[in-house]
């Protein structure tokens, strides 16, 4: 008797809340076992597929249930305070949710028809194409990997100990083998002993190393902590660039400021709403005085207007000359419009979002000299990326992230993007301070545990420490390389003797 009915509504609704059990593993719940658990059901299925089209199906349900549940605040960015009609938002998001889903699709396809049928190769296919699926999502369309399956696994997982190693994509990789194994035992019930030892021992030797690498002191302390203040403002985002309450955010953020004794004060992203160009000289007389008399720094997140272009900018406000980081990796939709010819009728017709079309930052900006420490920063989004944030290291000391996810109302958005930060703290082995306009604010080691958290849709200023490391992680060195180079030594251990045995059979 199945473990699951095969009734074929039944099976689809099993699939789409087995996808939305994955969430759990996510932040705010960080229950990294129902995600681990929601593979394995999916994987089960899989393996009793009677086609790669069924797989696919099967791959895109979970993927519904999965995306649904996971980034269901699209839906709040688009309607609440972009002003598009609910109909449109609504319609929107599920097309966004249904092409992820074609991800979790492709990787069943791929493993059931690469593999042959034989259920011995899907142990190999499935987390191989998975990891692969969550990888491409990294830059497709310049990239939305929300819910790579590794994330589910910081920072508690043993798994996260392959981290600083592998990335996050190898984490899910570890994943979804492990969901694999126990999925084919599931289904296949091996009955051979050592088959079954020799399993058992590699997923032991598997959460076991995990827990030794979490010991692991990859990079070591640099200098003595310095003191840091990240104002929380808890500025409305439906009011945030309102005119009529510009001078009010700026003297708030001033104020907010001039509290702190911090040797490093960072506000977040876009917290002054006006121009670099166009910020009053007393308030920036008032910034400079206050980093010079605290022997820090005053970094604002604000937008720059140069040669008729517009950057979104962290500015070091403390220095005579102020440098400026400005964003690089930018948000499609939010930051800029992709084929504007095509595209640019949702911005006129149907979208009210500030802000729409900035310009690049260069790709090889250099961390700042602050307080005796090497600064990298990175500005909302582009935390998502651990390939790119790596680009200032070794060097930087300190990571810090600015971002304003006001954008997604009182949902998990924040939290999730929290976990990014708490993945890129483990990948690096550094201390991420994250500063945000209503939250997630916070303070992370570089095991990727949050030492110190503000309350979110607060003002609030989070007042800590931060030690900087300097060192690399593996991870630091090879990026994603070394991740890459296991997948595609596994296919070729698979596909190679599969093209052979079809040439001897054509013959």
């Amino acid at each position: 008797m199945p473990i699951i009915s095969n009734n074929h509504y039944t099976k689809s609704l099993t699939l789409f809340l087995m996808g939305a059990l994955c969430v759990l593993g996510f932040a705010p719940y960080y229950f990294y076992l129902a995600s681990l658990l929601s593979l394995i059901g999916l994987c089960y299925f899989w393996y009793q597929s009677n086609s790669a089209k069924q797989a696919a199906i099967d791959g895109f349900i979970f993927g519904l249930g999965l995306f649904g549940a996971g980034i269901y605040w699209i839906f709040i960015s688009l309607h609440d305070f972009g002003n598009m009609p609910s109909f449109m938002a609504g319609l929107a998001t599920f097309l966004l949710c249904a092409f992820m889903a074609l991800f979790p699709a492709l990787t069943g396809w791929l493993s059931v028809r690469v593999s042959n049928a034989k259920s011995q190769q899907l142990l190999i296919t499935i987390p191989i194409f998975w990891a692969l699926a969550d990888w491409t999502r990294s830059w497709i369309f310049t990239g939305f990997p929300w819910l790579t399956i590794g994330y589910s696994q910081v920072p508690h997982s043993p798994l996260s100990g392959f981290t600083p190693i592998l990335g996050i994509y190898g984490i899910s990789l570890l994943s979804v083998f492990i969901a694999s194994l126990i999925g084919f035992w599931l289904v296949k019930k091996p009955s051979s002993v050592i088959w079954k030892r020799n399993s058992i021992a590699l997923l032991v030797l598997i959460l076991v190393t995990g827990n030794l690498l979490k010991l692991v002191e990859w990079t070591s302390p640099s200098n003595k902590p310095i003191s840091v203040a990240l104002l929380q403002g808890n500025i409305p985002q439906d009011l945030k660039w309102a005119p009529e309450i510009a001078d009010r955010t700026l003297n708030k953020y001033l104020s907010l400021a001039e509290a702190s004794q911090a040797r490093l004060i960072i506000l977040p992203e876009t917290a002054l709403p006006v121009l670099s160009s166009e910020l009053p000289v007393e308030l920036t007389t008032r910034l400079q005085q206050l980093a010079n008399k605290n022997q820090g720094a005053v970094l604002a997140g604000l937008i720059e207007r140069e040669n008729g272009e517009y950057f979104n900018s962290m500015l070091n406000i403390g220095k005579a000359n102020p440098e400026a980081y400005r964003k690089s990796h930018l948000v499609p939709f939010g930051e800029f419009i992709p084929l504007k010819v095509a595209f640019g009728w949702i911005y006129r017709d149907l979208l009210n979002m500030p802000l729409s079309d900035l310009s690049r930052g260069s790709l090889h900006q250099q961390p700042m000299d602050i307080a005796g420490e090497k600064v990298a920063i990175n500005i909302c989004y582009e935390d998502v990326f651990g390939e790119e944030i790596i680009r200032q290291l070794p060097a930087a000391t300190l990571l810090v992230n600015a971002s304003n996810d006001a954008w997604y109302g009182q949902s998990n958005a924040a939290y999730q993007h929290m976990q990014f930060s708490q993945a890129r703290a483990l990948e690096t082995g550094r201390t991420v301070l994250r500063a945000t306009n209503t939250g997630a604010t916070a303070i992370i080691d570089p095991h990727g545990n949050v030492l110190a958290h503000a309350p979110h849709f607060t003002e609030s200023t989070l007042n800590g420490t931060a030690q900087g490391y300097s060192g690399s992680t593996p991870y630091v060195h090879w990026g994603n390389w070394f991740f890459l180079a296991i997948c595609w030594v596994g296919l070729i251990a698979i596909c190679l003797p599969n093209f052979l045995a079809s040439r001897r059979k054509t013959k």
